[in-house]
């Protein structure tokens, strides 16, 4: 997909230095945008290899959203990507799938004065009963959306946020891929995400896989035609490494940035990757491939080749499961591995 490329070219070629709260350094751009016609075909990455454990690891995550869960205990049967994060318990305080699903929402004293608020009567809202046998209310904002498509599908308000900013300034990690907006032109349902924080080399790759499934899988259920996805990404970073390797890039990102400019074609990627392997320190024993340059240097020097179609069982969203969810006629480059910056 030549779109995540761009991404990838504008991000090494125009960003900055910055250090974060990992220990493994980044090269940073503000604001990446672009949009993808989902008319076109699925876009599971081409450049590299997304299909196998990667693929079963995304739909489960998936599924595992629109179930509303916060405990990871059937997640990680089948992929270990929350397990980091998650409480001794195996609760993930902020999982996403949880405020899509149920929101909290104040009642009673809790409510601020002039503050509007559903009544426990209404359908989009659940009361649960919590710890101690305290009730509480949430309420389920992808029904919200399936019915706002359903019966007003103009509307401008399909907003589904997984943001709650009190649970966010104290969790162990905010929500990186915090809103998306369901619209609705011409009879085809677009979906634009948001995301705070975008890891380029593994993080966008899922999720412009993930967001462009549930697009479809929207779509497919209120009959509409798929139309676009839609994606910012405001801190958008690829990781260059520890400790020298990463102060390599501070010292010398201006000469990476250099070589970048005079490319003219996808093998001179290649040159600028072997001058960076020559040039730079070598990565600590045990902290290899945090240096995400290189391998995506080999992804830029590589054709996207045609997208795959995604096929969907025809029932309801809730009682989707893996098996109901395949992606056809994918075909690949070889896969690159790169490592998690925790």
């Amino acid at each position: 997909m030549q779109q995540y490329l761009d991404l990838v070219d504008d991000t090494l070629s125009t960003g900055t230095y910055k250090p974060n709260r990992t220990g493994v350094d980044t090269i940073a751009t503000f604001s990446g945008q672009y949009t993808v016609d989902l008319s076109e075909g699925f876009p599971l990455l081409t450049t590299k290899k997304m299909d196998g454990y990667r693929w079963n690891s995304l739909i489960h995550e998936v599924l595992w959203y629109l179930s509303g869960e916060e405990h990871i205990r059937d997640l990680r049967e089948e992929t270990k990507i929350w397990d980091a994060w998650a409480d001794d318990e195996g609760r993930l305080d902020t999982a996403y799938g949880r405020f899509w699903r149920r929101f909290p929402v104040p009642d009673g004293v809790d409510a601020l004065p002039g503050e509007t608020w559903p009544k426990d009567a209404h359908r989009w809202v659940t009361v649960e009963e919590g710890p101690e046998g305290v009730e509480r209310r949430t309420f389920d904002q992808i029904q919200y959306v399936l019915d706002t498509l359903d019966e007003n599908p103009r509307s401008r308000r399909m907003v589904v946020n997984a943001w709650h900013p009190a649970n966010a300034a104290v969790s162990t990690l905010p929500p990186c891929h915090y809103t998306f907006v369901v619209n609705v032109q011409d009879g085809r349902l677009n979906l634009h995400l948001t995301q705070r924080s975008g890891d380029i080399a593994l993080g966008v790759p899922f999720n412009i896989a993930a967001y462009a499934l549930l697009a479809n899988a929207l779509a497919q259920r209120t009959g509409f035609e798929i139309g676009e996805f839609g994606h910012t990404v405001v801190d958008a970073h690829i990781y260059c490494g520890r400790g020298d390797r990463g102060q390599w890039y501070a010292n010398n990102l201006r000469y990476v940035q250099d070589r970048l400019a005079t490319v003219e074609s996808k093998a001179d990627y290649l040159d600028v990757k072997s001058w960076v392997e020559r040039t730079a320190p070598d990565e600590a024993d045990g902290e290899e491939r945090y240096d995400h340059v290189p391998g995506l240097l080999e992804q830029l020097s590589r054709e996207p080749r045609e997208r795959p179609r995604i096929e969907i069982a025809d029932k309801p969203l809730d009682e989707l499961t893996y098996e109901d969810i395949e992606v056809v006629d994918y075909d690949s480059a070889d896969g690159i591995s790169f490592a998690v910056a925790e």
